[in-house]
C-alpha cells in the first residue's frame, strides 16, 4: 500500500534569500490555512504596524531561480 504524502515541516520550508531565512507567502498561507491572497492583503493592511523588514518581494531573477530549484528538487524525488 503506498504511503500518504508527508507535508513538509516548517523547517523544510525555510529558504535562504538575500542572506535572510524566509518563508514564502504561499507556504505561510498554507500553514495558516488561508488563501495566499488573503495573507498578502492582511500584510498590506497592517504594513504600518509591522517591522519594515518583515516582508519583501522577490525580484524576477530570484523568483526564476526559486522556480528552477523547485523543478530540480521535484525531479529528484
Amino acid at each position: 500500500m503506498p504511503r500518504p504524502a508527508r507535508a513538509p515541516s516548517i523547517a523544510e520550508r525555510i529558504l535562504l534569500i538575500r542572506g535572510e531565512r524566509v518563508l514564502l507567502d504561499s507556504d505561510l498561507a498554507e500553514l495558516y490555512a488561508v488563501p495566499t491572497a488573503v495573507l498578502n492583503q492582511a500584510v498590506s493592511r497592517s504594513a504600518g504596524r509591522l517591522p519594515a523588514d518583515l516582508a519583501f518581494r522577490l525580484t524576477r531573477e530570484e523568483f526564476r531561480h526559486l522556480r528552477s530549484q523547485a523543478v530540480i528538487s521535484r525531479s529528484r524525488k
